[in-house]
């Protein structure tokens, strides 16, 4: 069974699901946020149920390979999934056992707030639009609030790693990704917008020729100290998921930048990262929190 996009996903139900397994924490929040957690039968390690259910709820697994036999076994009506959080051969697993799988993939705000209404049309959730309305008016207000201001340079990693005889590495994003839309929403220019992944790791870093890509994903590159340098963020944002950065990888990461505009200004932040990487319900607080760290 082929995975259901927002718009055959409505057209696969003429009644609201009512047994969903969600592998995706982001999109567990929305439902219980948005009034629906009840529907909930299965939902991954990382997902944070409300209420007091978690005991009544199966663990399936992780979010990168799930558990398809105990998926199954729960025999829910629509399993929820996401193209860059579940590993595809999990998706054409869940698909080959019969389930229906709703495959999410927003890649800016614009699309997690149509995924947002997507929720509100399967699930017949009128009484939500207002809050969705309300999330909408603050996109709208946020793209006239930074139309002719300065967006203020900046970098945010999501991984850290090293290369032996080269050093540290980071991970971090373009512009084609949700987590880029989301700063520039809140005031913040990504230093490596127009930065493409190259293959193998060696290319990335310079270190080589890179290979043809393929369909491999470029939206995450690995760059250097030098080209984050190079870039003179003014702030710097180190999210705590995926790579869960702390005060001494702060540290760390002040002496090797210490000639940049943002740790010599004093604008190097822990943040939450769920901020960043989560769409769903959590936007609106992405949105009302991360314009402070971009105020001159």
């Amino acid at each position: 069974m082929d995975p259901l996009d927002n718009e055959t996903v409505l057209l696969a139900f003429e009644q609201p699901p009512r047994r969903v397994v969600s592998l995706i924490p982001s999109m567990t929040e929305s439902l219980y946020d948005m009034g629906v957690g009840n529907r909930l039968v299965g939902i991954t390690d990382f997902c944070q149920p409300k209420n007091g259910s978690g005991a009544l709820l199966t663990r399936v697994g992780g979010t990168r390979s799930p558990d398809i036999d105990a998926v199954r076994r729960l025999e829910p009506d629509l399993v929820i999934a996401n193209r860059e959080e579940n590993s595809r051969d999990s998706v054409e697993g869940l698909g080959r056992v019969g389930m229906k799988v709703w495959l999410t993939f927003p890649k800016s705000t614009l699309d997690a707030l149509n995924l947002l209404w997507t929720l509100v049309k399967l699930f017949k959730l009128g009484e939500q639009a207002a809050r969705v309305e309300t999330m909408a008016r603050t996109l709208d207000w946020t793209d006239r609030a930074t139309t002719g201001r300065l967006a203020i340079p900046t970098f945010c990693p999501i991984w850290q790693g090293e290369k032996a005889n080269q050093g540290p590495w980071f991970m971090t994003f373009n512009y084609q990704t949700y987590a880029h839309d989301v700063l520039a929403k809140s005031g913040g220019m990504n230093v490596f917008a127009g930065r493409m992944r190259r293959y193998p790791l060696e290319a990335d870093l310079g270190l080589g020729q890179p290979e043809e890509a393929g369909e491999r994903d470029i939206r995450y590159p690995r760059v250097t100290l030098e080209e984050v340098r190079t870039s003179a963020p003014e702030v710097i944002l180190l999210p705590s998921e995926p790579f869960a950065f702390d005060e001494n990888h702060k540290v760390q990461i002040e002496g090797w930048l210490s000639d940049t505009p943002a740790v010599q200004s004093g604008r190097v932040h822990l943040i939450d990262g769920s901020l960043i990487t989560w769409h769903g319900t959590r936007m609106g607080k992405a949105l009302s929190e991360l314009p402070v760290f971009f105020h001159r």
